[in-house]
């Protein structure tokens, strides 16, 4: 089927703004134009995409099938113009990271920092989202890597990773609330306390959840939030005890202790991964180039 790329231009801009007119605004073409190459492409397709009214646009189930395949297919061409604009060095083009708000805070900041000084042309996106997120992010081919932590449910077995630290999740308190910091906790002990965790659409709640089922318990959160900035707040506020990374820990808190635990619990990974079926930029390949383990 010989349809116009043109078109398919139109259509991922409708549908990922779901409006007319602000894609009008991105094409710089005008609203009716817009429209129009939305009719055509229905026309050749033989398929409705869009359900329209007055005061929205909506995509059809046959418009989400569509801009499924659209959007990786829009992000490798952009993929592609970005590594022109590079080719011979870089000295500009862009650098697209996913990563989520603990590991951006906590590790990537002093490389972004780095990369900046030695490439201060090259546009870096960083795109915060849960590391199961960033993983679709990589998928979708939005991100040109992701930094997230391991094992993780999401990565598929063309995304490539390579261990750039290693940490271990820890239980938290406040001194204040919770005088356990004398004890040895068992993890039924620790059970009939408030813990506070991150919410279910994360490595991190999928790891702690698989431990108390290994162990035959039903973990049942007091809280669930998406920073573990703001669970160490809370833990130190004596809302709960917080299960958090250990790096997130400032070395001299006087508020919080770790809780001892019987069992230590295994270590986790941070990784960098990209997906070997995309082509990676020389920006890319640079910068992952620099991650490595922490001392």
């Amino acid at each position: 089927m010989d349809i116009n790329y043109e078109l398919y231009k139109v259509f991922y801009h409708v549908a990922v703004t779901l409006s007319f007119s602000d894609a009008s605004r991105q094409l710089y073409i005008s609203q009716s134009a817009v429209s129009q190459s939305i009719k055509v492409l229905e026309k050749k397709l033989n398929q409705q995409l869009f359900i329209r009214s007055t005061k929205r646009v909506q995509l059809t189930p046959e418009g989400e099938i569509l801009f499924k395949h659209i959007e990786p297919a829009m992000n490798l061409i952009r993929q592609g113009e970005n590594q022109l604009l590079e080719a011979r060095s870089l000295g500009g083009g862009q650098l697209r990271i996913g990563a989520s708000d603990t590991i951006c805070r906590y590790y990537l900041v002093p490389y972004l920092n780095q990369f900046h000084k030695e490439y201060p042309h090259v546009h870096i996106k960083v795109t915060n989202q849960t590391s199961i997120e960033c993983a679709r992010l990589l998928e979708h081919g939005q991100v040109d890597f992701v930094v997230v932590n391991y094992p993780n449910s999401a990565l598929s077995g063309s995304h490539i990773p390579r261990v750039i630290n290693e940490f271990h999740d820890v239980f938290v308190a406040s001194r204040r609330y919770f005088p356990l910091e004398d004890q040895v906790m068992s993890l039924p002990q620790l059970q009939q306390y408030p813990i506070l965790m991150l919410e279910r659409k994360s490595t991190t709640s999928e790891f702690l959840h698989a431990m108390f089922q290994r162990s035959q318990l039903d973990l049942v959160p007091e809280i669930e939030l998406s920073s573990n900035d703001l669970l160490i707040d809370l833990a130190r506020i004596g809302l709960g005890i917080a299960f958090v990374p250990d790096f997130c820990i400032p070395a001299d808190d006087k508020d919080l202790f770790v809780v001892r635990l019987e069992q230590q619990l295994p270590a986790r990974q941070m990784v960098v991964a990209y997906d070997e079926k995309m082509p990676v930029s020389q920006t890319a390949r640079q910068f992952m180039d620099m991650l490595s383990p922490r001392s």
